[in-house]
């Protein structure tokens, strides 16, 4: 699966298609997604922000931006990671996603971007 490490910081997302909470004949295809995130700067972060791209193979794009990520924002030490798992709803069985994080080193305040690695959501269907 995707990683990514932008600022000694490495992300690595796993997907999977939830079957059971899909509707294929109402154009209704979810995807769980888990996400590891591991600090392996020398400075004590804190993720502050979420910001991701939702491409669905029928054209459709969303933006989603908000703080945190699942009603938190985690504080990371050197050498420490957190995990979360989340969905995405898309209209077709197949698309994207990718985006990025803002944290914020707690030792002077400074905010910097982390890149989430592009990731593809596809039903098992599309494996045929």
């Amino acid at each position: 699966m995707p990683s990514s490490i932008t600022n000694d910081i490495r992300v690595h997302v796993e997907t999977q298609y939830q079957e059971e909470q899909s509707e294929p004949l109402n154009d209704l295809f979810l995807f769980a997604y888990h996400v590891s995130i591991q600090n392996n700067s020398e400075h004590t972060i804190q993720l502050m922000r979420r910001h991701w791209y939702i491409y669905d193979s029928n054209g459709e794009i969303r933006e989603v931006e908000g703080e945190g990520v699942v009603g938190v924002q985690p504080i990371l030490r050197p050498g420490d990671s957190h995990t979360y798992i989340s969905a995405c709803n898309l209209r077709s069985d197949m698309g994207k996603m990718n985006g990025s994080y803002q944290f914020e080193r707690l030792e002077d305040g400074e905010t910097f971007e982390v890149n989430i690695p592009e990731f593809n959501l596809m039903a098992p269907v599309r494996f045929n």
